[in-house]
């Protein structure tokens, strides 16, 4: 049997692999990068993918999915340091070089988190809590900030079902969603109530986040749906 093929066939497999990925489009899970020239701001991409659920970057890509290849040692050293100094915890990621038609594409993977929330400087350079929605990174808003810091308790979450969680969940069942706003006159409870009354529903499963049109509302959570 000859194997003289092989490292043709191999590199047919691995631009195969990277073209697959990026006729996908950048997603939840995917985001392309032309090439890294700030290490806090990719700090951001690594923080939102360990914050949800994983993903990857594809540096060397535009965001037309067009292939424009990097230097690889560059582009992993400014990785290095956007998850060791610029991520609060560091995020831990995996890199892989590609060939792809003579131009490098660097493959970064990172696995959701287990040590929510991490951090990364603003545009403000203010340590700020970043999460993957759609093919965006977002900050996390204060309910958000309550979710991990409950899911992190080890004794669990305590809810209270008192008129206010009962008004507010009834509501949701009749129309679908609630915004934080309406939350807070249907539960007829403070801002800080509320978010932490919204807060114990979404940590125990009962009510989820729901990104449309630059707004956040809150439904029942979809049977399936662990991003959160």
């Amino acid at each position: 049997m000859s194997f003289g093929n092989l490292p043709n066939y191999a590199k047919e497999m691995e631009r195969n692999y990277i073209k697959n990925l990026i006729a996908q489009g950048e997603h939840l899970h995917l985001d392309f990068k032309f090439e890294i020239s700030d290490a806090r701001k990719i700090a951001r991409s690594l923080v939102a993918f360990a914050n949800t659920s994983g993903g990857r970057l594809l540096v060397g890509v535009k965001d037309n999915g067009v292939i424009a290849g990097v230097r690889s040692d560059e582009e992993i050293y400014m990785i290095e340091t956007a998850a060791h100094i610029f991520c609060k915890p560091e995020v831990a990621f995996v890199a892989n070089n590609h060939l792809v038609d003579g131009r490098t594409v660097v493959e970064v993977i990172v696995e959701k988190s287990t040590n929510l929330p991490h951090y990364a400087p603003g545009k403000d350079d203010k340590w700020t809590a970043y999460l993957r929605v759609h093919d965006e990174n977002l900050v996390a808003n204060k309910v958000q900030l309550k979710v991990w810091k409950r899911l992190s308790n080890q004794n669990g979450v305590y809810l209270k079902y008192t008129d206010a969680e009962k008004q507010l969940l009834s509501y949701i069942e009749a129309f679908g969603e609630v915004t934080f706003s309406k939350a807070c006159r249907i539960a007829q409870t403070s801002k800080n109530k509320t978010e932490n009354l919204l807060a114990n529903l979404i940590a125990i499963g009962i009510l989820e986040p729901v990104f449309k049109d630059q707004q956040i509302s809150y439904g029942i959570k979809s049977v399936g749906n662990f991003n959160y």
